[in-house]
């Protein structure tokens, strides 16, 4: 099968054979027909699948056919995200995809200055990517008007969800048209989704291309327990060890990513930190420092675990684990993506047991727990640890969400818009082996 086939206007495959876009993606192929024969359609897909195109190709296609209404440009399809990274990220590909097309792509998020934003409104919009609060803010100023909207997405609905984003998501849909097409795509399918589908979609169509929370195959992973006081430490002979991969760390907290993006770079290992806290132009100046490669190290909370599309980037490492293991799966994500070879390095403190124990579950595969000589912690890894209250060594915690039963120890929800994997072998008695392809 190739683009050719799927019916997509003449402009997006002149676009797509600009970028060496040849064959598509199985939810690309599943999902295209049915977005252009206008289903609602329930999409699951993990990320790195090529999702974001499966819905902008169509839709692009869709607005390409039809003449928008006179007088000012109003937004004529809607993507709502989690994140202000993802919501560049979908613009970026909706405006690399439309090229050859002159619509109109427009951001809002939180984080930079209403005006700016206002003005671009103003100036007319076809396609808008927005955070929920974001957007709801622009409403209630009356600077944007949602009564042209016919096609809205729903990208990352689970993590939406997982943000607290339920209310501000509800409250957007009822100022919808009625008439419109509703394609919501995620990577796991809960109740509250399946409710949220129930509620405002029209029969919508499922697509299912991967089973759910299941990692690429290409990405392998391993355990190193450690006394939580000595994860810096061992952390900084790993990537001393591997001084020419580019690198993904995840913290615990935005103060903890912090002081440990300092500490690396006080060992002589340059580094940046991103997180919720720190202003937009300071996360897009962290990306591009990361992806040039003038930082080799990115310290991340689990802001970063979703909507960055970060290439060639061969290793993640947990500093700490997340407090819900669903998000693992998503740290994990940002590897072994499109069939190229990752790998995942969790450092486990004997707190974090059960943490640990939270991940095989899901995961249905025992992670393969690798001393590394001189990092032997004080007691073993119980997976029958209690979760401590505190999350221990634990990761970033994942905010409740508004009408379900609410998580241990979640913190406040923060305000809106602001396939299995490899087992892999020790090599000798638990040894570390500090370069790729040095395992078995």
């Amino acid at each position: 099968m190739s683009f050719e086939t799927l019916g997509l206007a003449p402009a997006l495959l002149r676009a797509l054979a600009e970028n060496n876009y040849i064959t598509p993606t199985p939810i690309q192929a599943e999902a295209i027909p049915l977005v252009l024969a206008g289903h609602d359609v329930l999409g699951g897909a993990q990320t790195g699948t090529g999702k974001t195109a499966a819905f902008a190709l169509p839709v692009l296609t869709r607005l390409s056919k039809t003449t928008p209404p006179a007088g000012p440009r109003k937004p004529r399809a809607l993507v709502l995200v989690p994140t202000r990274e993802l919501a560049v990220q979908v613009a970026e590909s909706f405006k690399t995809y439309g090229r050859h097309l002159k619509l109109n792509v427009t951001t809002l998020f939180g984080g930079v200055g209403m005006q700016p934003q206002i003005d671009q409104l103003r100036r007319g919009v076809d396609v808008l990517v927005a955070c929920p609060g974001r957007l709801i803010d622009h409403l209630d100023r009356g600077s944007v008007k949602l009564d042209g909207v016919e096609v809205l997405i729903l990208d990352e609905a689970d993590r939406m969800l997982d943000m607290g984003f339920l209310p501000a998501i509800k409250r957007l849909l009822n100022r919808l048209p009625k008439q419109r097409q509703t394609l919501l795509f995620s990577a796991t399918f809960e109740a509250q989704i399946k409710q949220l589908a129930l509620e405002f979609m029209n029969n919508p169509q499922q697509v299912q291309v991967a089973t759910q929370n299941m990692i690429a195959q290409t990405i392998t992973h391993t355990a190193h327990p450690v006394d939580g006081s000595r994860k810096r430490d061992l952390l900084i002979k790993i990537l001393s060890d591997r001084h020419t991969d580019r690198v993904l760390v995840f913290g615990k907290t935005k103060h903890g990513c912090n002081r440990l993006a300092e500490q690396l770079e006080e060992a002589g290992l340059p580094a940046v930190a991103i997180h919720g806290n720190k202003s937009q132009a300071a996360r897009q100046k962290a990306l591009r420092d990361f992806k040039s490669g003038k930082a080799r190290i990115m310290v991340a909370t689990d802001v970063a675990a979703r909507g960055l599309d970060i290439p060639d980037l061969p290793l993640v490492i947990n500093h700490d684990l997340p407090m819900v293991a669903e998000d693992y799966v998503h740290r994990i994500g940002r590897t072994g993506r499109n069939g190229v070879q990752g790998e995942a390095l969790t450092l486990v403190s004997p707190e974090e047991g059960g943490l640990l124990r939270q991940i095989q579950r899901l995961l249905k595969v025992e992670l393969v727990m690798d001393v590394v000589p001189g990092f032997a912690p004080s007691k073993p890894i119980r997976l029958d640890t209690p979760i401590p209250k505190n999350g221990g060594g634990g990761g970033q915690r994942s905010p409740g969400r508004p009408g379900a039963a609410p998580r241990p120890h979640a913190r406040p929800a923060a305000r809106p818009g602001h396939a299995g994997p490899k087992q892999h072998r020790p090599t000798g008695q638990g040894a570390y082996a500090g370069k790729r392809g040095s395992r078995a």
